[in-house]
């Protein structure tokens, strides 16, 4: 197994970065190229230990979760509506994630092209939040089918690591004139199906180059990513609520910058 202090480190950061516009695929392959951890096996570490993050929402918002589901029985038509949108939400990238897979894991291995997407995604971060003025759509039953497809479509965009799944998914949201607090809470729902069938597909097609070792240290890293997460998922909504997502424009700006300079010199 890999130094275990490694494996706490990442999943920390994991579990602190997985809600933020930051991308927390991004800090994890950075975190790896600093700390040695970067092997084949590493990139299904690194995908699979966000559910450990994702988990997280799902008991921080298990009343919501509850009630959708009793609604669903109860053929309540706002759980039907949510329910609707977080599955076409989802649907965009459990079709185009099986054809860029291979795609994927060779950019995870390449620091670069997270800095660089650190630093752009900064930039359009604060663009967006100087464009966004109208607001249409104040919950995520509210969204008319269209829009919540085309988010969904919006959150692929964050195949290509650095961009940021949650940061992409909110953006998108705004574009679309989704109220900020609940383009953050569209975004933590779409991550349940999303990272479920992510974290699936790659310990399927990655299981001939796990170990016993690796799949110990992949149930560790999801452990602590979702301890740490629990407490990072309303932190967030609340800072975003109050000063919105420039603060993490800029750090994705400072932190690419930081990393391209330590990568190319």
């Amino acid at each position: 197994m890999d130094d275990l202090l490694t494996i706490l480190l990442l999943g920390v950061i994991e579990g602190m970065t997985e809600f933020l516009p930051v991308s927390s695929t991004g800090h994890l392959i950075l975190a790896g190229e600093l700390l040695g951890f970067n092997d084949a096996s590493s990139v299904t570490f690194k995908i699979a230990i966000q559910f450990g993050a994702i988990l997280a929402v799902m008991v921080a918002y298990w009343r919501r979760f509850w009630h959708i589901g009793i609604g669903l029985i109860e053929r309540d038509e706002p759980s039907w509506r949510f329910t609707r949108n977080v599955f076409l939400g989802f649907v965009p990238a459990l079709v185009i994630g099986v054809f860029v897979y291979d795609y994927i894991r060779i950019v995870m291995q390449t620091p670069v092209v997270v800095a660089v997407a650190l630093v752009v995604g900064g930039v359009l971060i604060l663009l967006i939040e100087r464009m966004v003025k109208l607001v249409r759509y104040e919950s995520v039953e509210a969204l008319p089918t269209r829009t919540a497809l085309s988010i969904g479509l919006v959150q692929c965009m964050a195949m290509l690591p650095g961009v940021s799944r949650s940061g992409a998914t909110i953006m998108g949201a705004l574009l679309m004139g989704v109220e900020r607090r609940t383009a953050a809470e569209y975004s933590f729902f779409l991550a349940v199906p999303t990272m479920l069938a992510a974290t699936v597909y790659a310990l399927y097609k990655d299981r001939a180059l796990l170990s016993l070792d690796d799949l110990t240290a992949i149930a560790i890293g999801f452990v602590t990513a979702f301890l740490v997460a629990l407490i990072v998922v309303k932190a967030f909504v609340a800072v975003v609520s109050r000063f919105g997502f420039a603060p993490f424009a800029w750090y994705r700006i400072v932190a690419g910058s930081v990393a391209l300079v330590w990568l190319l010199a």
